[in-house]
């Protein structure tokens, strides 16, 4: 990388542990992406519970010749009755990172994908009135989508938590959903 990596701790102390783990994976996708320019990773604590664990979000900012590629792990329902871990987050935004960085190096290089496999998810955030809305994937991983980009369906019937099923592409700002279907048998 060219510029150092920057770690930045929100509500929480720095943590040795967290920052060696983040070096050790933003080395790998500089393996991984030899023009890797700069990497800036932030990790934040978002409520104390005192009952079942602290949960976290993980934005990772990862600057690339000519764009910027980036990831966040919000944690999504089924996590906050879980113990929530820092390590968990992490550990699941640099997968997405490296999926992503991956993608971004196929593209650059010129390699398309013969069939975009579509993955599953669901309808986390809508908003009727700019067109656009956000799918939580598997990963926990948010993604955009705009109202253009449903296949079959109205914008305007789809509800939060709808089971979606969807094709991920790099855009100009990053990862979209560029198809976006409902699943089989979900509600509506």
């Amino acid at each position: 990388m060219d510029t150092p990596l920057e770690i930045v701790f929100h509500n929480m102390p720095s943590s040795p542990t967290l920052e060696g783990d983040i070096r050790k994976r933003v080395g790998k996708l500089d393996r991984l992406y030899e023009h890797l320019i700069g990497c800036r990773v932030s990790v934040e604590q978002l409520h104390r519970r005192h009952q079942t664990g602290n949960l976290y979000d993980v934005h990772i900012d990862m600057r690339v010749p000519g764009n910027e590629i980036a990831v966040s792990h919000e944690p999504h329902h089924a996590e906050k009755f879980t113990d929530p871990d820092a390590g968990i987050a992490l550990r699941n935004a640099f997968k997405a990172a490296e999926r992503r960085l991956l993608d971004f190096k196929r593209k650059q290089r010129g390699e398309v994908k013969l069939h975009d496999a579509p993955f599953a998810g669901q309808v986390s955030q809508l908003y009727p009135n700019e067109d656009h809305g956000f799918i939580l994937t598997h990963e926990g991983t948010q993604l955009y989508f705009h109202r253009n980009s449903l296949m079959q369906r109205d914008f305007d019937e789809l509800q939060v938590g709808d089971r979606v099923h969807f094709v991920e592409t790099v855009g100009d700002t990053g990862p979209i959903a560029s198809k976006v279907w409902r699943a089989e048998g979900a509600p509506g």
